[in-house]
């Protein structure tokens, strides 16, 4: 019993979980950042130029039904609203920052192994 006690409090506890709970976290933050910047600015936008900021009350009406296809407007336009900003805000930063890294790496020379060293110093020392 002790050992599936063990078992458990090392799944919890690990470093994994507790990696994906702070990432959990912050994604459920950034998700309202996110939706606070399509709902509070880019929506309104859309409102002055199409008049609404919103396209729910478009629907039509076949044999006393409904179909309220504005709500799918209006949803299409909020994703693609969020994939610019996702696209902007995340993924260009990350892949200017991957680049960033990559061309430090390629400027830094790499330093010579302990065989390297040795054999220089052997080196110099018999040209003296």
């Amino acid at each position: 019993m002790k050992k599936i006690f063990r078992e458990f409090k090392d799944f919890a506890f690990g470093g994994d979980i507790i990696q994906l709970a702070v990432a959990f976290v912050m994604a459920a933050a950034f998700g309202a950042l996110v939706a606070a910047l399509v709902d509070a600015i880019i929506m309104p936008i859309v409102g002055i130029i199409f008049g609404k900021p919103t396209f729910d009350s478009l629907t039509f009406s076949i044999n006393n039904s409904i179909v309220f296809y504005g709500s799918f407007i209006t949803a299409v336009v909020k994703f693609l609203a969020v994939a610019l900003g996702v696209f902007f805000f995340i993924v260009k930063p990350y892949k200017a920052y991957q680049a960033s890294q990559a061309a430090a790496e390629e400027e830094a020379p790499a330093e010579p192994s302990d065989d390297i060293k040795l054999l220089t110093e052997i080196r110099d020392a018999l040209n003296r």
